[in-house]
């Protein structure tokens, strides 16, 4: 009876899967199973434990701690064998789209390490988290005692050509039907990379396999899904209620880099100790009273956060300054600080809006409602459409009726905006919550060219 370690080992492989290697110099204690701890019964080519996998009676006198080292060394995991639910949280991002996200599928995914059931598939962008959660995923079945097995399809296909021989199918029918019955198979990096049919084929056999058998399944897939092979896609996805698909990050765009989180170089030069409230040097002295007011109510508001502030003034007159500045203090305190320039957040929420990819546009535009503190800059400076201007007021009317702190800053006079965006100037006219701060003093950025 051969184990599928043992059948790895006499291919010769010596890459990742050395893991479940064992040297000349080892002492075997297990004679039946080489100490593998799991076993495949002597059975024709179309039995149905043909290639199964079976713990050895050598199994029943280990312990516990034997036991799993034992399932963590046939699991070719390596030194993913550290990745555990325990040890991961949801600010593996610092984006704060990007946490929630990744929230929603560490808790799918270890929902699914409890009581794995169907297949689950992790999409995403390179560094997005996909193995990460796989890993953790097969850590919990090893805890549990569930024969795992990790591996990159390309790496599985590899060692399936290379036993693949015309004259002698044994040995490859032998691993080909022990990687199709594992009791968990976690298949890494499904792409189009490097495909051939002959590959594809192989690929679809295994997944029609564990498909028809129920066997539980990890996938991780970086590519767009709808560019894999048609015929692996649809067997992904196609089974209602079989198949998970969880998004781990979000989609690369060129409008979300200020999304979230505050841009660094703003953070550092938009301090309140470099505001300067004399400001413009042609500004009088009702304008420079208008600015020492505004920055002291920044402050004020940075050291209680309650309510809202709407700071109004022309361009280039400090508001973004002040607003990145009261998120500077905010953040110095540990509080989570939302900010989105209003013209690229709705391009965002337009481009990730679609039936096939609610993930994205639920989880960003739950964020910006919830968020302990949002800074919205440039209200009224974006292109607006009826399905633009309905989500941000969407996102208004629930932070002003919760009155959760929220920072706006805008160019249009209040005259402007009661005429532009009624709804949402009904709120921000509101006393009660909305601290409305006026700057009018002249472009700082005329002072800086006229020196």
């Amino acid at each position: 009876m051969e184990s599928l370690g043992d059948i790895l080992r006499r291919l010769a492989v010596t890459n990742t899967l050395t893991s479940i290697e064992s040297t000349d110099s080892e002492i075997i204690n297990c004679t039946i199973c080489q100490d593998i701890g799991w076993v495949s019964k002597q059975l024709p080519f179309g039995h149905p434990d043909f290639g199964a996998a079976f713990q050895c009676e050598c199994q029943k006198t280990k312990t516990e701690e034997t036991r799993l080292a034992t399932l963590q060394n046939v699991s070719n995991l390596g030194p993913l064998t550290q990745l555990t639910f325990e040890t991961t949280h949801k600010d593996y991002f610092k984006d704060v789209a990007e946490q929630l996200i990744f929230e929603q599928a560490l808790q799918k995914a270890h929902s699914y390490s409890i009581e794995p059931s169907g297949w689950i598939i992790f999409t995403g962008s390179h560094g997005s988290g996909k193995t990460h959660l796989a890993a953790c995923i097969a850590n919990t079945c090893i805890t549990d005692e569930i024969m795992t097995y990790f591996i990159a399809v390309s790496e599985l296909l590899d060692h399936l050509r290379s036993a693949f021989a015309p004259d002698n199918n044994s040995q490859y029918d032998a691993l080909f039907e022990q990687i199709k019955s594992v009791p968990m198979l976690i298949l890494d990096d499904l792409s189009t990379a490097s495909s051939t049919p002959w590959a594809q084929e192989k690929l679809l056999q295994i997944l029609n396999h564990r498909f028809n058998h129920k066997l539980p399944t990890v996938f991780t897939v970086r590519d767009p899904f709808d560019s894999l092979d048609s015929s692996i896609s649809a067997k992904l996805s196609s089974h209602s209620g079989f198949t998970q698909l969880i998004e781990t990050g979000l989609k690369n765009n060129k409008n979300t880099s200020h999304i979230g989180s505050l841009p660094k170089q703003m953070a550092n030069r938009m301090t309140f100790d470099k505001f300067d409230p004399s400001g413009n040097s042609n500004s009088n002295n009702e304008q420079k009273s208008a600015l020492l007011q505004t920055l002291n109510a920044s402050k004020t508001f940075s050291e209680h956060p309650e309510g809202w502030l709407l700071i109004t003034g022309p361009h280039g007159s400090g508001k973004t300054h002040l607003a990145i500045a009261i998120a500077n203090e905010l953040e110095k305190k540990s509080h989570s600080v939302y900010y989105a320039f209003v013209p690229n957040l709705l391009d965002y929420l337009r481009s990730s809006f679609a039936p096939t990819n609610n993930i994205n546009f639920d989880a960003l535009f739950e964020s910006l409602k919830e968020s302990e503190l949002l800074i919205l800059d440039d209200l009224g400076g974006e292109s607006s459409t009826p399905w633009a201007e309905e989500k941000l007021y969407q996102i208004i009317v629930h932070r002003h009726e919760l009155r959760l702190p929220t920072v706006i800053t805008t160019a249009l006079s209040l005259d402007e905006l009661e005429h532009t965006k009624p709804r949402i100037a009904s709120r921000l006219v509101d006393s009660m919550v909305v601290d409305w701060e006026p700057i009018i003093s002249p472009n700082y950025r005329d002072q800086r060219r006229m020196r």
